[in-house]
């Protein structure tokens, strides 16, 4: 199948790319000898889940059960579901764990705590937990420093119904960065986070033997990772404008595009419309934060994947996308109405949340495999 065979807009996949992304991370983690557990909310997808452990089933995150049961279904059995749990999903939770399912939890509550054992009683089973920790004020869990991170740890590891495993963190603010140096002094304060933790249930008798931090840009640039067991990444598969902007990678490494179609020429404007609009690429605006503003994506040839300096879409309604020009008047005799175009996301793991799958592209620009991605909660 060739490109021009897709009815547009659709999802665009590099192969070439994704491996070497993948192949990049994977050996960055091996080298800091700890197990690395990748976070597949981005992709959604067992075929890429499949490439990142090397064709086996290895420990992964996901951040909605139904991505926990679609993994599961697809033969990985080991799975941390990252976002805090709620007495409501203990029946999902439940049913994954009745089939085989590994599935460990993560909360920041000691009423939630007690409300998990009391279920775990209820349903004769042990919910395996980890407290999340807030290692930067980006999102949930307990400061590190927090009394309450010992309090809980031992709430759970003396009741029954629930067991305690350790310690997880995500430096979220690292993608506030602005430079290299401090991209390393996240990755420090992420580690340090979870640390701290270790020590302090320690000194209660306690031990974490999982202790997880993880982000793209920290498990890019982190220097250290003793005392530390598992990493976690994402969005790193793919990388996107905004990974472009913080410095953990180059236009050339993102793999992921939305291919598009011209369908009309606004030359009073200076823009081309395409059928790519928000729907599609997603609204993420995040890129307007950093040096370089990619409004809602940067444009590449269909065919090639070549960078076409100087054009960007400068706005997105729901089903449009207007592309224009940084300086000076777009040539439309380059663009007729119905050719395609590849549009690079600012945040590749929203763009990809409107589609349902990959079309995947050989050396050759040519449809090689179509991989399907798992959506919803």
């Amino acid at each position: 199948m060739k490109l021009s065979d897709l009815h547009t807009p659709c999802l665009v996949l590099d192969q070439l790319k994704l491996k070497h992304n993948i192949d990049v991370m994977n050996a960055r983690i091996q080298a800091h000898g700890v197990m690395f557990r990748p976070h597949v909310k981005t992709a959604k997808c067992l075929e890429i889940a499949r490439l990142v452990s090397a064709g086996n089933t290895g420990p992964i995150t996901v951040s909605t059960l139904r991505e926990a049961e679609y993994f599961f279904a697809g033969g990985f059995e080991d799975i941390l579901y990252a976002v805090s749990i709620v007495p409501a999903r203990l029946r999902r939770v439940q049913a994954l764990m009745d089939r085989g399912c590994d599935l460990k939890l993560i909360l920041d509550n000691i009423d939630v705590a007690r409300r998990l054992a009391a279920a775990g009683m209820e349903m004769q089973m042990t919910f395996k937990t980890l407290i999340e920790v807030d290692c930067d004020g980006h999102r949930a869990g307990l400061a590190p420093n927090d009394p309450a991170v010992v309090e809980l740890a031992k709430i759970l590891n003396d009741l029954s119904g629930v067991e305690f495993l350790g310690f997880m963190t995500h430096a979220g603010e690292s993608y506030t960065c602005s430079s290299i140096g401090e991209l390393k002094r996240h990755a420090v304060q992420e580690a340090k986070a979870i640390i701290d933790c270790t020590q302090a249930v320690g000194k209660a008798g306690l031990s974490a033997r999982i202790r997880s931090v993880g982000s793209t840009p920290t498990a890019t640039f982190v220097d250290d990772l003793s005392g530390i067991s598992e990493v976690r990444a994402g969005v790193y598969v793919f990388q996107d404008l905004f990974q472009v902007g913080l410095g953990v990678c180059g236009l050339q490494d993102i793999a992921m595009a939305v291919l598009t179609t011209v369908v009309s020429h606004k030359q009073s404007q200076n823009r081309l419309i395409v059928d790519a609009g928000g729907l599609a690429l997603s609204k993420d605006h995040s890129t307007a934060t950093q040096k370089m503003d990619c409004r809602y994506g940067l444009v590449c040839h269909a065919e090639s994947g070549e960078l076409i300096d100087g054009l960007y879409v400068e706005a997105a309604n729901q089903e449009h996308g207007m592309i224009t020009a940084v300086a000076g008047q777009i040539d439309y005799s380059l663009f007729p109405i119905g050719t395609q175009l590849r549009i690079l996301p600012n945040h590749a793991c929203m763009t990809a949340a409107a589609h349902d799958k990959y079309h995947v592209l050989d050396v050759d620009a040519n449809v090689c495999a179509t991989w399907s991605r798992c959506n919803g909660w």
